[in-house]
């Protein structure tokens, strides 16, 4: 499910196929009267750049494998390369280049991800912070002001407004 102005590039590789049967599926997957499932719900002004896989995370429950939902809120830009299978990344969140979003961690409000950062299994990323390293920790926090384009790497971003500069910066 994509909301309105997301930009998905080339090479991107979205894993909608991947998701949860109910238990009135677990006999026919083809059964009609089953609603649709959503596996990926990316929200409002997002952009998804080149080469990206976006994963649902699994889990083994009672001898099968169960797929949980992601969905990824609004003004969030996922940068090239990234890897993501987080159960959760709320709105205004910056995810650098070749960054890993391990199963089930969980990104909060107004996040910055560094380049190449691995975010292990299970963290839940505080509003505000930036994290880098592998594995990723909490270096510091973004400050106030953070994506209006007040300079540094990657701070040109602006959100929720246009994202044709940003399209375009991207490799």
């Amino acid at each position: 499910m994509l909301g309105g102005r997301t930009v998905i590039m080339a090479d991107v590789y979205l894993r909608g196929d991947l998701h949860r049967f109910s238990s009135s599926e677990s006999g026919s997957r083809d059964d009609p009267k089953a609603g649709p499932t959503t596996a990926i719900s990316i929200g409002r002004y997002t952009v998804v750049a080149t080469g990206c896989t976006l994963r649902p995370p699994c889990r083994i429950s009672k001898g099968q494998m169960s797929y949980y939902p992601i969905r990824i809120g609004d003004n969030v830009f996922i940068g090239p390369g990234a890897h993501i299978s987080a159960i959760a990344i709320s709105n205004h969140v910056y995810i650098g280049a070749g960054a890993v979003l391990s199963p089930f961690s969980m990104i909060k409000e107004n996040c910055k991800i560094l380049p190449d950062t691995v975010v292990p299994a299970n963290m839940v990323v505080p509003a505000g912070s930036i994290v880098g390293g592998k594995p990723g920790r909490i270096l510091g926090e973004v400050g106030e002001g953070w994506g209006a384009g007040n300079g540094g790497p990657g701070e040109d971003w602006v959100e929720g407004g246009d994202l044709r500069e940003l399209v375009r910066s991207i490799k």
